[in-house]
């Protein structure tokens, strides 16, 4: 599917609020909510909208503690290491990535404890050689 600048800023207004009403996204727009609507109808058909989901309020965030978690897996066991991390509820984001490490995992937790219990669980998986932890302090933006 392609998509026209119209599509991307569209998506960019929701990205900043996905429940922003058809007609405010329409008159941001400078196009009729109908055009709206169907847009969103094919973006959401097609998979370029695969869902929405809630943003935690800086303060209610704030209450949890949230960490990267880089993971080093031994050869031939990413995929068990995947399967064991996606059962774990409190790593809300796994990434797959490039350099030293072969993963990151974004967790949060309720405290420092939980944070603590958590990252040893992750490095207690069969197949991780290593983790790497960066607690987040805080968040400059967030799109």
């Amino acid at each position: 599917m392609t998509i026209d600048p119209t599509d991307e800023a569209l998506l960019r207004l929701l990205r900043a609020d996905a429940r922003r009403p058809t007609a405010d996204l329409a008159r941001a727009l400078g196009l009729s909510r109908t055009t709206v609507q169907s847009r969103l109808e094919r973006l959401e058909r097609s998979g370029v909208i695969a869902g929405y989901t809630v943003r935690l309020s800086p303060e209610a965030a704030g209450a949890l503690i949230r960490a990267h978690v880089l993971i080093t897996v031994l050869p031939k066991f990413a995929a068990k290491a995947e399967t064991a991390l996606r059962k774990i509820p409190q790593i809300t984001a796994l990434y797959s990535v490039s350099g030293p490490h072969d993963m990151i995992a974004v967790v949060e937790a309720g405290s420092v404890e939980q944070m603590d219990f958590l990252i040893d669980e992750i490095g207690a998986l069969d197949g991780i050689e290593r983790t790497v932890s960066s607690i987040i302090l805080s968040t400059k933006f967030d799109r």
